[in-house]
């Protein structure tokens, strides 16, 4: 595998207001057809987006028939991706604490799961295999829960980040490209591609406490490192990432060797209002165009190819297959 490859992965969920306290009652999922509009982007280059969705959309008869079209004509692949206080059973109290499922009960958590799982079965007729963890709550018992449904694939982690003060896990020392999550090589870790890109990229990891300390944010110490060309850290996201910036990431990871990518954001984001990215027409302009300047300079000037994360799996599982 020479070529880079890049999978797409859409958090597909309900709309809420990302400043107000987590409420089991916000199930709105009005902008789901509004993903219409990128594959006007995305069908003409062969991309087909993982949407992995929540517990609202897959009891939402109307975004079901819409992601049920994509998945039929082969234009997506549908997994799953918990919000824990909006899925049953709802045993918690709704606390930001918790809307991290890995720090629910053991039982309660694995208790979610199947409940999403099958929820999502019966709408599309097709078990998931594809899992993310909502706010990135991967836990010490996510995995052994996962291989016991048939999970193949979670795409849960953010290297270099610390969602630890959140209440949330810490990726700080996690690979940035695929591994396994069990020795018997058939639960797959495909992380979120975050990394960084400057003079020292090479060191970023070494700055890690620098870029995650508060007390370093509010000196701007990021920021200057950043504007001075030294070091700067990013992800793969159209979200408050600049096109320009992207593909600086992608060069910077591409240049040392890293060889799969995932881009990702929040379906709210197609249509203007529900989430801090897009709010009006111009910015949801801005960010389609955002996408696809990306998605062609990964392309054309990369060399890179589109995959998604079930068809990458695959295919290091005939590689192993072919060299056993």
């Amino acid at each position: 595998m020479t070529r880079p490859q890049l999978a797409i992965v859409v958090d597909t969920e309900e709309e809420f207001d990302w400043t107000k306290p987590f409420a089991r009652e916000n199930r709105a999922t009005s902008s789901i057809p509004a993903q219409a509009l990128i594959h006007e982007v995305y069908d003409p280059l062969g991309m087909v987006p993982t949407y992995v969705i929540d517990h609202p959309v897959a009891t939402d008869p109307r975004a079901v028939d819409f992601l049920t079209g994509l998945q039929r004509t082969g234009r997506a692949e549908i997994g799953t991706h918990l919000h824990p206080w909006v899925s049953p059973p709802h045993e918690e109290e709704v606390t930001r604490r918790n809307s991290y499922h890995c720090n629910l009960p053991a039982a309660l958590e694995r208790a979610k799961i199947v409940t999403l799982t099958e929820t999502i079965e019966s709408a599309f007729g097709r078990r998931p295999t594809v899992f993310k963890a909502g706010r990135y709550g991967f836990g010490k018992n996510t995995a052994t829960v996962l291989a016991e449904l048939g999970y193949a694939i979670d795409c849960s982690y953010v290297p270099w980040m610390n969602f630890a003060e959140d209440g949330g896990p810490d990726y700080r020392n996690t690979p940035d490209q695929p591994f396994w999550l069990d020795d018997a090589q058939k639960l797959l870790e495909v992380p979120l591609t975050s990394g960084f890109f400057g003079l020292l990229a090479h060191a970023g990891p070494k700055f890690q406490r620098v870029l995650n300390s508060p007390r370093a944010g509010r000196l701007r110490v990021p920021g200057l490192l950043a504007r001075s060309g030294l070091l700067a850290r990013s992800r793969l996201s159209p979200e408050g990432v600049s096109a320009a910036e992207q593909c600086r990431l992608l060069d910077a990871m591409v240049g040392s060797g890293r060889r799969f990518f995932t881009l990702t954001y929040h379906s709210p984001s197609l249509a203007p209002g529900h989430t801090p990215y897009v709010q009006s027409g111009a910015d949801l302009r801005d960010f389609v165009a955002r996408i696809e300047q990306v998605l062609l300079h990964f392309r054309d000037v990369l060399g890179g190819e589109f995959t998604t994360l079930t068809r990458y799996r695959d295919s290091l599982i005939a590689t192993r297959a072919a060299a056993a």
